[in-house]
């Protein structure tokens, strides 16, 4: 019996993709909210005696994580053999630490969350810190694959000029991983935090850069401040501006401001559902996938090849 995706709304036309790679059925996963914001999940009753995974990207995990859990449960209850999480985009990575006393180390917290609904999970380069890798946090096998092979590829067929921006000196090792698969410089940024929402920043070598389009290429873009700081900067240069985002968070008008300060074009992958998806990553993911649907109910999972120096793999 072939193994069974489902998959909440935002993710419906990257799990069709994915269904196709994986040549699994597509199920049926209904998802209502009431007025009093409580949910009301269904998953297709065909879960029985299958291999079962729910594909959802935690875009805004307050408000999806308790209907995940019922939709695992329900494919448990109705006699999924296993049921693990596709999570393109995986939350609370970032606060793996106490910062300030009585803190919640969330990044653990919630890791043991998902654990307790799921027999394993699938993310793409998790923004990660303090935790080398998802082992440390995870009680289930987990696989995490990297969008860095995809990101080069993109920019070496579409931006031939390129420099690559790194944002910070975090992403020194990965923003240098894709500019040499595509064949272009790069450069990462100083930067300057004053506060959550002013960020100064300055590019390194501003001669080198000349007659170049610039690409700033970063895991997450969120409230979008250092990608903006970043393109003003650059466009105070002189330099063309194209912003390529792994996860497209984008929250509140970051988009919208990203584009008044001087980029040209906004790509993303298809980790989150946005306008500006134009990278997928269904075949990525399959390959992850189906390793975990084949190992026995009782395996543990080996780390991962080819994880991105950011993600960690577990």
């Amino acid at each position: 019996m072939k193994p069974m995706l489902l998959s909440f709304p935002a993710q419906v036309e990257l799990a069709r993709t994915l269904a196709a790679e994986l040549d699994a059925t597509l199920g049926r996963l209904d998802w209502r909210r009431f007025p009093d914001g409580e949910s009301l999940v269904a998953v297709d009753e065909a879960v029985a005696d299958r291999e079962v995974a729910i594909l959802a990207s935690l875009r805004d995990p307050d408000t999806l994580t308790v209907a995940l859990r019922l939709a695992a449960d329900a494919a448990r209850e109705l006699g999924a053999r296993r049921v693990g999480l596709i999570a393109p985009y995986l939350a609370y990575m970032r606060q793996d630490r106490r910062f300030h006393p009585g803190e919640a180390v969330s990044a653990r917290s919630y890791a043991r969350l998902l654990a307790q609904g799921f027999d394993w999970l699938v993310t793409i380069d998790p923004h990660l810190h303090r935790i080398a890798s998802l082992s440390e946090v995870f009680p289930i096998p987990t696989r995490c694959v990297a969008s860095a092979p995809l990101v080069a590829d993109w920019i070496a067929q579409n931006v031939p000029d390129a420099i690559v921006i790194g944002p910070d000196e975090e992403s020194r090792q990965w923003a240098a991983a894709i500019a040499a698969r595509a064949g272009v410089p790069v450069q990462v940024l100083r930067k300057i935090r004053r506060g959550d929402r002013q960020v100064e920043v300055s590019l390194p070598d501003a001669q080198a850069a000349q007659g170049r389009t610039a690409v700033i290429v970063d895991d997450i873009v969120a409230s979008g401040h250092t990608a903006i700081a970043t393109a003003r900067h650059l466009r105070g240069l002189g330099l063309r501006v194209v912003c390529v985002a792994i996860h497209a968070v984008f929250a509140g008008d970051a988009c919208q401001q990203l584009l008044a300060a001087g980029v040209e074009r906004i790509v993303s992958t298809d980790a989150i559902a946005h306008p500006s998806n134009t990278i997928g990553i269904a075949g990525l993911l399959a390959p992850a996938v189906a390793e975990l649907w084949a190992e026995p109910a009782d395996g543990r999972c080996p780390t991962a090849a080819g994880s991105s120096p950011r993600s960690g793999a577990a």
